[in-house]
């Protein structure tokens, strides 16, 4: 067993010594896409069926490279910046920011490489804006694939019941401050990326960003106390999907995935995963890339 052991601990350092030697970095194909006048950059790898990557806050497209490096020998594979973020336009005004306007983002990006549909996939603010795309065109999302940004409708009620909740939500109305961007910093926001030559690329991501377009997507759409529940008419979402949430995500708590599958009309496949917070993406990296994969595998067997 001890033997067993040893191998299957090196099979494992090996696997993620392969993904760290993989950087898609200097391999993707750099574009842009027209969104009524705002650019949006994307960078792209491999060929075949497409998918559109999200980032949330505060991220660059680079969010996804180990997904990436895995799926694009498959895919068409697109991370987006999303508007305020590195290389996309970085329109002034909060209004600017407004979600309705990130949707058509995402679209405008589909629309521009050509295709009629997408498998969409997104993290954090990244995730709400996968799914009001998935809710308003469930034409063009083939398959939605959610990092910790649970249905919208449980993350409200959550806020609106969960006393926990509320307090952790605390950071996201500091955000909505006039001047919260002044308190923000490139060396800052790329502390938490644990690899140099990453981090690296963060602070250079981040140097071109700007801050109060980034704060601007908290001043547009979070909600100000008292937080209620979502009461509106139901739009459920009509395609798959696959949600992976680290549990110890605080900002964003695991109670709001409680009764998320009333919301879908098709199947739903959760993945919570122990010890890993809210960048499920990159500290689960190898499991989540390994499982996105397989997912969408057993989903193109399906009619």
């Amino acid at each position: 067993m001890k033997r067993i052991a040893t191998l299957l601990a090196l099979l494992l350092a090996l696997t993620i010594t392969a993904f760290a030697a993989d950087d898609v970095y200097d391999r993707v194909e750099h574009g842009y896409a027209d969104s009524g006048g705002v650019k949006i950059h994307y960078a792209s790898l491999g060929q075949g069926p497409l998918i559109v990557m999200i980032h949330g806050f505060p991220d660059f497209w680079y969010s996804w490279r180990h997904q990436m490096a895995v799926l694009s020998k498959s895919y068409q594979v697109v991370a987006i910046d999303q508007r305020g973020y590195n290389l996309s336009d970085k329109p002034k005004g909060k209004e600017n920011y407004d979600l309705s306007l990130l949707v058509e983002d995402v679209r405008a990006v589909i629309k521009h490489l050509g295709r009629d549909r997408a498998v969409v996939v997104g993290h954090d603010w990244g995730g709400r804006v996968a799914w009001g795309l998935a809710m308003k065109y469930p034409e063009m999302t083939h398959r939605l694939i959610i990092c910790n940004l649970p249905h919208p409708r449980g993350v409200a009620r959550e806020r609106a019941h969960n006393h926990e909740q509320k307090i952790n939500t605390a950071y996201a109305q500091r955000l909505k401050e006039p001047d919260s961007h002044k308190r923000l910093t490139a060396e800052g926001l790329a502390q938490r990326i644990k690899d140099p030559q990453a981090r690296e690329r963060y602070v250079e991501a981040f140097r071109r960003s700007d801050f109060e377009a980034m704060t601007n997507y908290y001043r547009q759409n979070y909600p100000a106390p008292p937080y209620l529940e979502d009461t509106s008419p139901v739009v459920k979402v009509k395609m798959p999907v696959l949600m992976f949430h680290g549990l110890e995500d605080r900002a964003l708590m695991h109670g709001a995935l409680n009764h998320m599958w009333e919301w879908l009309e098709k199947d739903l496949t959760l993945v919570t995963i122990p010890g890993v917070g809210h960048w499920v993406q990159e500290d689960a990296a190898v499991f989540v890339s390994g499982m996105m994969k397989s997912w969408l595998e057993l989903q193109a067997t399906k009619p």
